[in-house]
């Protein structure tokens, strides 16, 4: 018996980056820029009109933008050191790293906001309606362009997958092909929206009717939205950095690709290697000879799938071609 072994991707860099990272980058940083301009002019006009409300929404607003900072940097990191030999599975996890730390940051304004609400609702405190009403409404439409800004992204990386793969698999492939980094700025800056409609609705009634509490009331139930986001975040982002097996789409595809060669799998490593890329370990034991490059041709239709290494135990195939990557 004889075992061969044979990588896919031997003979150039592993670049496991989405082709829009470039532009991702790019609309990160505008949303930075908004982000940081409405911030400026919120802490500034709390501080002139003597509004305590308008300046802890700004810095509010601040600890967005730090996240914000996080997936910037993460995408020109990733991007620069895209070829660096001493990544082994290159840069595509590195949006999700700071796809999970962008999330803590999430929880933690989440936590911020709730202790803020039960605060007020205990102490209240005296609302200026008009001028809140006014930034509030400034506040959500510079979310709004930002949030326009990060979403079509996710339109046009849907879209593109529903044509390329087949209705079959586009669930999975949207599913899998999702920017992490990119959907935590999304999150945040969705967050912030949110936050910005719950006051205004709050500020209009309590304008209207005198209801006081109902702003603190509604400012923990953001909170409880904010809280669900971030963990769906930390989940997804969390779930490649530790390597954990996807879904069962692949690995049965591979299963399936494999099934009539005559071999039998007897070990199998499915993992993430960045958006919408996917690395795959395939040990097979065979009865009769059967070339590395032979189940190689079969999993080279599989979608996602860019990095494969096989290994074959069992006699040696009849044609002694060199089985190489």
């Amino acid at each position: 018996a004889m075992t061969r072994s044979s990588s896919q991707t031997c003979d150039h860099p592993l670049v496991y980056l989405r082709a829009d990272h470039r532009r991702n980058e790019r609309r990160t940083w505008a949303v930075i820029a908004l982000t940081v301009i409405a911030m400026v002019v919120e802490v500034g006009a709390g501080t002139l009109f003597g509004s305590m409300a308008l300046v802890a929404d700004g810095w509010h607003m601040a600890t967005h933008a730090g996240a914000l900072l996080i997936a910037a940097l993460t995408y020109g990191f990733a991007r620069r050191h895209a070829r660096d030999p001493r990544y082994s599975f290159g840069t595509g996890r590195l949006g999700d790293l700071g796809a999970f730390a962008s999330a803590v940051i999430l929880a933690l304004v989440a936590v911020q906001i709730a202790a803020e609400s039960l605060g007020r609702l205990v102490a209240p405190v005296a609302i200026r309606y008009d001028e809140a009403l006014v930034v509030a409404v400034a506040g959500l439409l510079v979310n709004l362009v930002s949030a326009r800004l990060l979403r079509e992204d996710h339109h046009h990386h849907e879209h593109a997958h529903h044509h390329s793969h087949g209705e079959d698999s586009a669930r999975h492939a949207h599913e899998a092909g999702r920017d992490n980094n990119l959907h935590s700025a999304y999150m945040h800056v969705l967050a912030d929206a949110l936050t910005s409609v719950f006051a205004i609705a709050a500020l209009a009634i309590g304008a209207l009717w005198g209801i006081g509490w109902l702003d603190p009331l509604i400012g923990l139930a953001g909170a409880g939205v904010i809280a669900v986001w971030a963990w769906g975040l930390l989940r997804a982002s969390g779930a490649v950095l530790v390597g954990l097996q996807p879904d069962d789409h692949l690995s049965g595809a591979i299963r399936a690709a494999l099934s009539d060669t005559g071999a039998r799998i007897v070990d199998l490593h499915v993992w993430q290697v960045g958006p919408g890329h996917y690395a795959a370990i395939v040990a097979l034991v065979a009865a009769a000879p059967l070339s590395v490059a032979a189940c190689k041709g079969r999993l080279a239709t599989l979608s996602g799938l860019s990095h494969v290494t096989v290994e074959i135990q069992g006699p040696v195939p009849e044609s002694r071609t060199p089985a190489s990557g």
